[in-house]
């Protein structure tokens, strides 16, 4: 008898075990989970690694190490020596050059973008009509755009010669007076800003595209209701567009405080330091001379970037007073 129940306790035994041993456990489910979750998030890590490479040997290294550059007297070629705030202290109080590039890419910035911004919505709203040829002009007033940059003032350097230059040669055929254009202390930032206008085609794409996503069925209820073509645009593509024009007047400002091109190839800085743009004056600061002084231009460089981020910061916090925003509670 004794014999019997050991059997049958073997037999339970055995089966148990056979029946544990197909099915998986608990523990086990979530010991397999866990490594999988583990194994998508390191490859999700190995996807990213080049970015993330990237961004901390050309993005945040120089950063940082420009942060502590500003703060030093280098030249580029000793090694460099910490002066705490000397370099800003010589920057706001001694640098005569200083106020006057300020002055000039303030200058810049108020001619330049507002006539940007309205040149390019008016071309966006003249070629927003389905008329002959409008491709075609789009296409030419695109053109400018996809130019070499530098190629393009060169040739207005040209055309703006005070002797031989078609600008002047036109006013007289007209019988106007002619001007000293980039050589008149008056006439040379304005005629900067001229060139920009001649490149505009970028802008009036953006807002191009902005108009043509707007509901025909807005319109057509407005007009309806009997609006014209006054409160048409101001009451319905204006507010629609809204976003757009908050994103180009962003872009103008940041291209604005960061032009370059046109002080060093047309003007030099000149006459009498009237396009010295504050880019311009650290790539001399930086660069130029005997005694290069690349401590104080990155430090100059770092009151630029504080310029330009509380600019777009103030933008961003007005932007709710005349931006319109569709999904706004």
């Amino acid at each position: 008898m004794k014999t019997q129940v050991q059997g049958v306790g073997a037999g339970t035994g055995s089966t148990s075990a056979s029946a544990n041993g197909g099915t998986h456990s608990p523990k086990t489910g979530r010991a397999r989970q866990y490594k999988w979750r583990r194994g998508d998030v390191i490859a999700g890590y190995l996807f990213i690694m080049p970015s993330i490479i990237g961004f901390g040997l050309f993005i945040a290294y120089p950063l940082v190490f420009s942060a502590y550059y500003a703060f030093t007297d280098w030249n580029g070629l000793n090694d460099p020596t910490w002066i705490g705030l000397k370099n800003f202290q010589y920057m706001f109080s001694k640098d005569p050059a200083f106020w006057p590039s300020l002055r000039a890419t303030a200058y810049f910035g108020i001619l330049s973008v507002p006539s940007t911004l309205v040149l390019g919505l008016l071309l966006a709203v003249l070629l927003n009509r389905s008329l002959p040829g409008v491709r075609l002009f789009r296409t030419i007033m695109y053109l400018p755009v996809v130019l070499p940059g530098i190629a393009v003032l060169t040739l207005w350097k040209y055309l703006y010669d005070p002797l031989f230059g078609l600008a002047n040669q036109a006013l007289s055929f007209l019988h106007l007076p002619t001007s000293m254009w980039l050589g008149s202390e008056q006439m040379a930032m304005p005629s900067i800003v001229l060139i920009g206008l001649w490149g505009v085609g970028g802008t009036m794409i953006i807002f191009l595209a902005g108009l043509q996503a707007v509901p025909q069925e807005v319109y057509e209820a407005a007009m309806m209701d009997g609006a014209g073509t006054f409160n048409l645009f101001f009451r319905i593509t204006l507010p629609m567009i809204s976003p757009i024009l908050f994103l180009q007047l962003v872009l103008q400002l940041t291209a604005a405080f960061q032009a370059f091109n046109q002080a060093k190839v047309l003007t030099g800085g000149g006459p009498h330091f009237a396009t010295n743009l504050f880019m311009f004056k650290i790539y001399n600061d930086g660069f130029q001379g005997a005694f290069p002084q690349l401590g104080y231009a990155t430090a100059e460089v770092w009151i630029l970037f504080i310029i330009i981020l509380a600019i777009t910061a103030l933008t961003f916090r007005t932007s709710s007073m005349w931006v319109y925003a569709e999904n706004a509670d």
